[in-house]
C-alpha cells in the first residue's frame, strides 16, 4: 500500500457544547502499530468511531486507506476490523458460531467462513472452548473472541479501542502477543489506550491526545527525549563521601559502587503533556 492507512485533517466532532474532537490532525503509515495515548475523555473513542464510520464528523475530513469516511463508508467498512474494550459477541452463540456469522456477514462463502473460524479459534487459543456458548467465557476469552471476529475477514487496518482495559495480566499478555503478530504480518493497527506500558511495548509511533487534539507524537524514544534529559543515580561505597562527591565526583578518586541511568518515562511524557498521570489499570473481576 502506498497511501496512508489513516489521514485526518482538521477533524471536529461535537456533542452539544462538548468538543470531543477539536481540529485533530493525524497521519498513520501502513504496516505499523500506532498508539493513541490519552486520558479518559480525551477523544480516543470518538476518533475510532469516526474512522469506523459509526459517527460522522462535525467538520474536517478523515480518510482510511484512501477512502473518505463519509463519502465512501462501505469501502471503509470493508477494509477495517474493529474491537473495543467491551466484547461485542452474541452470548447465545458458541465461539465458532460467532466467528462464522461475522465471516458470512463479510461475504465469505460458507466453506471459507468455517475454515477461517477454525483457524482463528486456534490462533487465539479458543479451540478448546470453540463449541461452548460465549456466555460461559471469561473476560479474557470474550475479548480474544471479539478480536478474532474483527479480524476474520483479514482487514488491512485494525482499530483497537482500549482492548485490554480491565483484563488480568495473563489476558493482557495474550492480546499483546496477538497484536504483535498482526504487525509482523503487515496489518496496520491503531491502538488506543491509557496504559503506558502497552504503547511503550507495542507501538512504533505514538500520538498523545488531550482535549480532542494531538499534543505530541513521535516514537517512544523521541517523546521521552523531548521531556528532558536522562538522570544518573550514583551509589557510593561510603555514604560519608556524599558532600565531596557532589562537589567533584571525578576529581577526588571516590569509589562508586553502582551507577543507574534513568531516561524519562512515558509517564513523565503523559504528565508533562496532559498535566496528570495516566490511569492505573483496573482488573476485571473473575
Amino acid at each position: 500500500m502506498s497511501e496512508l492507512a489513516v489521514e485526518v485533517n482538521g477533524l471536529k466532532r461535537s456533542f452539544g457544547d462538548v468538543h470531543a474532537l477539536n481540529g485533530l490532525h493525524l497521519e498513520i503509515k501502513p504496516g505499523i502499530v500506532f498508539g493513541l495515548l490519552g486520558p479518559n475523555g480525551a477523544g480516543k473513542t470518538t476518533l475510532v468511531r469516526v474512522l469506523s464510520t459509526l459517527l460522522q464528523p462535525s467538520a474536517g475530513s478523515a480518510r482510511v486507506l484512501g477512502h473518505d469516511v463519509v463519502a465512501d463508508q462501505l469501502a471503509v467498512r470493508r477494509r477495517i476490523g474493529l474491537a473495543g474494550q467491551f466484547a461485542a459477541v452474541d452470548n447465545e452463540l458458541t465461539g465458532r458460531e460467532n466467528l462464522i456469522m461475522v465471516a458470512r456477514l463479510s461475504r465469505l462463502s460458507a466453506k471459507e467462513a468455517a475454515r477461517r473460524a477454525t483457524e482463528s479459534l486456534e490462533r487465539y487459543s479458543l479451540a478448546d472452548v470453540a463449541d461452548r456458548r460465549a456466555s460461559t467465557y471469561s473476560g479474557g476469552m470474550r475479548r480474544r473472541l471479539d478480536l478474532a471476529a474483527g479480524l476474520i475477514a483479514s482487514p488491512p487496518l485494525v482499530l483497537l479501542d482500549e482492548p485490554t482495559t480491565g483484563l488480568d495480566p495473563r489476558s493482557r499478555q495474550e492480546l499483546w502477543d496477538a497484536i504483535a503478530a498482526l504487525q509482523r504480518e503487515g496489518t496496520t493497527v491503531l491502538l488506543t489506550t491509557q496504559y503506558l506500558e502497552e504503547v511503550d511495548r507495542l507501538a512504533e509511533r505514538i500520538a498523545v491526545i488531550d482535549q480532542g487534539r494531538i499534543v505530541a507524537q513521535g516514537t517512544p524514544s523521541e517523546l521521552k527525549d523531548a521531556v528532558g534529559q536522562s538522570t544518573v543515580s550514583v551509589q557510593l561505597t561510603n555514604a560519608a563521601d556524599q558532600d565531596a562527591a557532589l562537589a567533584a565526583l571525578s576529581q577526588h578518586g571516590i569509589a562508586v559502587g553502582a551507577v543507574d541511568i534513568q531516561r524519562p518515562s512515558l509517564d513523565d511524557v503523559f504528565l508533562e503533556l496532559t498535566g496528570h498521570k495516566a490511569e492505573e489499570p483496573v482488573l476485571e473481576q473473575a
